[in-house]
Protein backbone atom coordinates (compact mmCIF):
# COMPACT_ATOMS: atom_id res chain seq x y z
CA UNK A 1 0.00 0.00 0.00
CA UNK A 2 1.39 3.44 -0.83
CA UNK A 3 4.13 4.18 -3.16
CA UNK A 4 8.00 4.39 -2.65
CA UNK A 5 7.57 7.97 -1.79
CA UNK A 6 4.69 7.53 0.01
CA UNK A 7 4.55 4.86 2.14
CA UNK A 8 1.79 5.32 4.52
CA UNK A 9 -0.40 6.89 1.47
CA UNK A 10 -3.42 5.70 1.23
CA UNK A 11 -5.89 3.52 3.79
CA UNK A 12 -8.40 0.55 3.43
CA UNK A 13 -12.42 1.02 3.81
CA UNK A 14 -13.30 -0.40 7.29
CA UNK A 15 -16.62 -1.77 5.87
CA UNK A 16 -16.02 -5.05 5.93
CA UNK A 17 -17.92 -5.90 2.24
CA UNK A 18 -15.92 -3.38 0.47
CA UNK A 19 -12.15 -3.06 1.73
CA UNK A 20 -11.44 -0.85 -1.21
CA UNK A 21 -8.13 1.67 -0.78
CA UNK A 22 -8.57 4.80 -0.88
CA UNK A 23 -5.93 7.63 -1.06
CA UNK A 24 -8.10 10.24 0.25
CA UNK A 25 -10.27 8.22 2.81
CA UNK A 26 -12.86 9.87 5.21
CA UNK A 27 -12.72 9.43 8.80
CA UNK A 28 -16.00 9.51 10.78
CA UNK A 29 -16.66 11.83 13.50
CA UNK A 30 -18.38 9.42 15.48
CA UNK A 31 -16.96 5.70 15.48
CA UNK A 32 -13.60 7.11 14.49
CA UNK A 33 -13.53 4.76 11.24
CA UNK A 34 -11.54 5.50 8.07
CA UNK A 35 -14.10 4.77 5.14
CA UNK A 36 -13.71 4.91 1.10
CA UNK A 37 -15.64 7.75 -0.51
CA UNK A 38 -18.72 5.70 -1.08
CA UNK A 39 -19.28 4.84 2.34
CA UNK A 40 -18.57 7.96 4.17
CA UNK A 41 -22.01 8.89 5.42
CA UNK A 42 -23.60 7.68 8.47
CA UNK A 43 -26.00 5.74 6.83
CA UNK A 44 -24.04 4.10 4.27
CA UNK A 45 -21.83 2.31 6.68
CA UNK A 46 -24.24 2.00 8.95
CA UNK A 47 -22.41 3.74 11.94
CA UNK A 48 -24.01 3.01 15.74
CA UNK A 49 -23.18 6.01 17.19
CA UNK A 50 -24.88 8.55 14.85
CA UNK A 51 -27.07 9.37 17.43
CA UNK A 52 -25.10 11.84 19.10
CA UNK A 53 -24.14 14.02 16.01
CA UNK A 54 -28.10 14.04 14.87
CA UNK A 55 -29.82 17.22 15.43
CA UNK A 56 -33.30 17.18 15.52
CA UNK A 57 -35.44 20.45 15.63
CA UNK A 58 -39.02 20.71 16.59
CA UNK A 59 -41.14 24.44 16.25
CA UNK A 60 -43.03 25.30 19.05
CA UNK A 61 -46.63 25.94 18.23
CA UNK A 62 -46.92 28.48 20.56
CA UNK A 63 -44.08 30.95 19.95
CA UNK A 64 -42.70 29.80 16.66
CA UNK A 65 -39.07 28.90 18.28
CA UNK A 66 -36.82 25.48 17.20
CA UNK A 67 -36.67 23.40 20.06
CA UNK A 68 -33.85 21.32 19.44
CA UNK A 69 -33.93 17.75 20.84
CA UNK A 70 -30.90 16.01 22.82
CA UNK A 71 -30.35 12.18 21.83
CA UNK A 72 -29.54 11.38 25.39
CA UNK A 73 -32.53 13.34 27.17
CA UNK A 74 -36.05 12.69 27.51
CA UNK A 75 -38.26 14.29 24.69
CA UNK A 76 -40.91 15.66 27.29
CA UNK A 77 -37.86 16.59 29.83
CA UNK A 78 -36.90 19.14 26.78
CA UNK A 79 -40.13 20.29 25.78
CA UNK A 80 -40.91 21.12 29.26
CA UNK A 81 -37.77 23.18 30.33
CA UNK A 82 -38.75 25.11 26.52
CA UNK A 83 -41.93 25.55 27.98
CA UNK A 84 -40.59 26.97 32.03
CA UNK A 85 -37.58 29.02 30.39
CA UNK A 86 -37.78 30.00 27.03
CA UNK A 87 -41.29 30.05 25.18
CA UNK A 88 -42.81 33.52 24.31
CA UNK A 89 -46.19 33.59 23.20
CA UNK A 90 -45.79 37.16 22.05
CA UNK A 91 -43.22 36.31 19.93
CA UNK A 92 -45.48 33.79 17.59
CA UNK A 93 -47.18 36.58 15.62
CA UNK A 94 -43.59 38.76 14.98
CA UNK A 95 -42.17 34.84 13.98
CA UNK A 96 -45.11 34.08 11.48
CA UNK A 97 -46.74 37.08 10.29
CA UNK A 98 -45.35 38.33 7.14
CA UNK A 99 -44.68 41.72 6.20
CA UNK A 100 -47.14 43.18 3.40
CA UNK A 101 -46.96 46.47 1.37
CA UNK A 102 -49.70 49.04 3.15
CA UNK A 103 -50.98 50.25 -0.12
CA UNK A 104 -54.54 48.65 -0.45
CA UNK A 105 -54.52 45.68 -3.06
CA UNK A 106 -50.67 45.13 -2.74
CA UNK A 107 -50.08 41.82 -1.26
CA UNK A 108 -46.34 42.10 -2.51
CA UNK A 109 -44.62 40.61 1.35
CA UNK A 110 -41.98 42.97 2.20
CA UNK A 111 -38.41 41.28 2.72
CA UNK A 112 -34.70 42.61 3.20
CA UNK A 113 -34.42 43.15 -0.51
CA UNK A 114 -37.36 44.78 -2.22
CA UNK A 115 -38.71 47.33 1.00
CA UNK A 116 -38.20 51.06 0.81
CA UNK A 117 -39.20 53.52 3.72
CA UNK A 118 -40.44 56.42 3.05
CA UNK A 119 -38.55 59.53 4.04
CA UNK A 120 -41.33 61.92 4.13
CA UNK A 121 -44.07 59.32 5.90
CA UNK A 122 -41.50 56.68 7.18
CA UNK A 123 -43.40 53.60 6.37
CA UNK A 124 -42.01 50.77 4.54
CA UNK A 125 -43.42 50.07 1.09
CA UNK A 126 -42.54 47.87 -1.53
CA UNK A 127 -40.81 48.97 -4.59
CA UNK A 128 -43.70 49.45 -6.95
CA UNK A 129 -45.33 52.04 -3.89
CA UNK A 130 -42.03 53.45 -3.30
CA UNK A 131 -42.65 57.07 -4.81
CA UNK A 132 -45.10 59.44 -2.66
CA UNK A 133 -47.99 59.45 -5.42
CA UNK A 134 -48.12 55.74 -5.31
CA UNK A 135 -49.01 55.46 -1.97
CA UNK A 136 -50.99 58.60 -1.51
CA UNK A 137 -48.39 59.60 0.94
CA UNK A 138 -49.29 62.29 3.30
CA UNK A 139 -45.65 64.38 3.34
CA UNK A 140 -43.70 65.00 6.80
CA UNK A 141 -45.63 65.96 9.63
CA UNK A 142 -45.67 69.28 11.12
CA UNK A 143 -43.60 70.24 14.07
CA UNK A 144 -44.90 72.71 16.43
CA UNK A 145 -42.23 75.18 16.87
CA UNK A 146 -43.93 78.14 18.89
CA UNK A 147 -44.35 78.57 22.10
CA UNK A 148 -47.49 77.45 24.23
CA UNK A 149 -48.60 80.69 25.19
CA UNK A 150 -48.39 82.39 21.93
CA UNK A 151 -50.40 79.17 20.47
CA UNK A 152 -52.48 80.12 23.00
CA UNK A 153 -52.83 83.94 22.14
CA UNK A 154 -53.19 83.14 18.32
CA UNK A 155 -56.20 80.52 19.39
CA UNK A 156 -57.84 83.56 21.21
CA UNK A 157 -57.67 85.60 18.60
CA UNK A 158 -59.30 83.59 16.20
CA UNK A 159 -62.38 83.01 18.76
CA UNK A 160 -65.69 84.82 18.24
CA UNK A 161 -66.02 88.41 19.53
CA UNK A 162 -69.54 87.04 21.15
CA UNK A 163 -67.35 84.15 23.13
CA UNK A 164 -65.24 86.91 24.83
CA UNK A 165 -68.21 89.25 25.36
CA UNK A 166 -70.17 86.59 27.51
CA UNK A 167 -68.12 83.74 28.64
CA UNK A 168 -69.09 79.80 29.77
CA UNK A 169 -69.66 79.98 32.85
CA UNK A 170 -67.15 77.05 33.59
CA UNK A 171 -64.23 79.57 32.57
CA UNK A 172 -63.63 81.87 35.12
CA UNK A 173 -63.72 85.76 34.05
CA UNK A 174 -60.39 87.02 34.79
CA UNK A 175 -58.89 84.01 32.16
CA UNK A 176 -60.61 86.38 29.39
CA UNK A 177 -58.89 89.56 31.11
CA UNK A 178 -55.57 87.84 30.98
CA UNK A 179 -55.82 86.69 27.28
CA UNK A 180 -56.50 90.37 26.36
CA UNK A 181 -54.13 91.59 28.40
CA UNK A 182 -51.62 89.82 27.01
CA UNK A 183 -52.37 90.05 23.45
CA UNK A 184 -52.65 93.85 23.66
CA UNK A 185 -49.13 94.20 25.49
CA UNK A 186 -47.74 91.80 22.97
CA UNK A 187 -48.84 94.05 19.87
CA UNK A 188 -47.73 97.49 21.72
CA UNK A 189 -44.48 95.69 23.23
CA UNK A 190 -43.67 94.34 19.26
CA UNK A 191 -45.13 98.28 17.28
CA UNK A 192 -42.50 99.54 20.09
CA UNK A 193 -39.85 97.67 19.77
CA UNK A 194 -39.64 97.66 15.50
CA UNK A 195 -40.49 100.92 15.13
CA UNK A 196 -36.90 101.50 17.96
CA UNK A 197 -34.96 98.88 16.13
CA UNK A 198 -34.31 100.63 13.32
CA UNK A 199 -33.22 103.85 14.78
CA UNK A 200 -31.38 102.25 17.21
CA UNK A 201 -29.75 100.14 14.14
CA UNK A 202 -28.51 103.44 12.30
CA UNK A 203 -27.49 105.12 15.81
CA UNK A 204 -24.88 102.15 16.16
CA UNK A 205 -24.15 102.55 12.65
CA UNK A 206 -23.23 106.31 12.42
CA UNK A 207 -21.69 105.63 16.25
CA UNK A 208 -18.95 103.19 14.67
CA UNK A 209 -18.29 105.48 12.03
CA UNK A 210 -17.47 108.31 14.04
CA UNK A 211 -19.73 110.59 12.34
CA UNK A 212 -22.67 110.44 14.80
CA UNK A 213 -21.09 111.39 18.21
CA UNK A 214 -22.72 113.94 20.58
CA UNK A 215 -21.41 117.31 21.61
CA UNK A 216 -19.28 117.17 24.64
CA UNK A 217 -21.05 119.93 26.49
CA UNK A 218 -24.27 117.65 25.93
CA UNK A 219 -22.98 114.06 26.81
CA UNK A 220 -19.95 114.50 28.85
CA UNK A 221 -19.42 111.72 31.60
CA UNK A 222 -23.22 110.65 31.30
CA UNK A 223 -22.98 107.36 30.32
CA UNK A 224 -22.17 104.59 32.84
CA UNK A 225 -20.86 101.33 33.04
CA UNK A 226 -23.61 98.47 34.33
CA UNK A 227 -20.64 96.62 35.67
CA UNK A 228 -18.06 99.18 37.33
CA UNK A 229 -19.94 102.27 37.32
CA UNK A 230 -16.90 104.10 35.21
CA UNK A 231 -18.38 107.00 33.43
CA UNK A 232 -17.92 107.96 29.35
CA UNK A 233 -18.51 110.95 26.96
CA UNK A 234 -20.02 108.67 24.61
CA UNK A 235 -21.87 105.03 23.74
CA UNK A 236 -18.98 104.30 21.79
CA UNK A 237 -16.58 104.03 24.18
CA UNK A 238 -18.69 102.68 26.77
CA UNK A 239 -18.96 99.82 24.14
CA UNK A 240 -15.53 99.17 23.33
CA UNK A 241 -15.15 99.70 27.19
CA UNK A 242 -18.00 96.69 28.14
CA UNK A 243 -16.03 94.54 25.56
CA UNK A 244 -12.54 94.43 26.24
CA UNK A 245 -12.99 94.77 29.60
CA UNK A 246 -15.68 92.81 30.83
CA UNK A 247 -16.34 90.15 28.01
CA UNK A 248 -12.56 89.12 27.96
CA UNK A 249 -11.94 89.26 31.74
CA UNK A 250 -13.13 85.98 33.55
CA UNK A 251 -12.82 87.63 36.94
CA UNK A 252 -15.09 90.18 36.61
CA UNK A 253 -17.85 88.76 34.24
CA UNK A 254 -18.60 85.81 32.42
CA UNK A 255 -21.26 86.53 30.39
CA UNK A 256 -21.44 88.80 27.31
CA UNK A 257 -22.96 92.08 28.34
CA UNK A 258 -25.95 93.69 25.21
CA UNK A 259 -26.20 97.41 25.15
CA UNK A 260 -29.48 98.84 24.10
CA UNK A 261 -29.02 102.67 23.10
CA UNK A 262 -31.81 105.18 23.43
CA UNK A 263 -31.98 107.05 19.99
CA UNK A 264 -33.20 110.16 22.01
CA UNK A 265 -30.21 110.54 24.26
CA UNK A 266 -27.77 108.09 23.50
CA UNK A 267 -28.39 106.43 26.92
CA UNK A 268 -27.55 102.68 27.02
CA UNK A 269 -29.63 100.31 28.18
CA UNK A 270 -28.47 96.25 29.40
CA UNK A 271 -32.66 95.29 29.25
CA UNK A 272 -35.00 96.26 26.02
CA UNK A 273 -38.27 96.84 28.35
CA UNK A 274 -36.48 99.17 30.37
CA UNK A 275 -35.33 101.17 26.86
CA UNK A 276 -38.67 101.23 26.00
CA UNK A 277 -40.30 102.77 29.06
CA UNK A 278 -37.50 105.15 29.08
CA UNK A 279 -38.76 106.53 26.25
CA UNK A 280 -42.37 106.25 26.90
CA UNK A 281 -41.42 108.44 30.41
CA UNK A 282 -38.73 110.61 29.59
CA UNK A 283 -39.07 111.43 25.51
CA UNK A 284 -42.98 111.71 25.38
CA UNK A 285 -42.98 108.58 22.82
CA UNK A 286 -45.19 105.57 22.97
CA UNK A 287 -44.69 101.90 22.16
CA UNK A 288 -48.16 101.53 20.65
CA UNK A 289 -48.67 101.08 16.57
Amino acid sequence: MGTPQFPDLGKHCSLPDCKQIDFLPFTCDCCHKVFCLEHRSYKQHQCPKSERQDVTVVICPLCAKGVRLRPDENPHITWENHVNADCDPSNYDKVTKKRKCPVRGCREVLVFSNTIKCRDCTVDHCLKHRFGPDHDCPGPKKLDTGFAFMNLLNRSKKEDPKSKQSPTPSSPKWTTSILSAASSFRASAEAGMSKLSNEISQKLHIAKDGAGQSSSGDTAGTELCPQCGAKFSSVTMLIDHVEKVHDRSGNQHHAKVAIDVCPKCSRGFRDPVALVEHVERDHGGTSKA
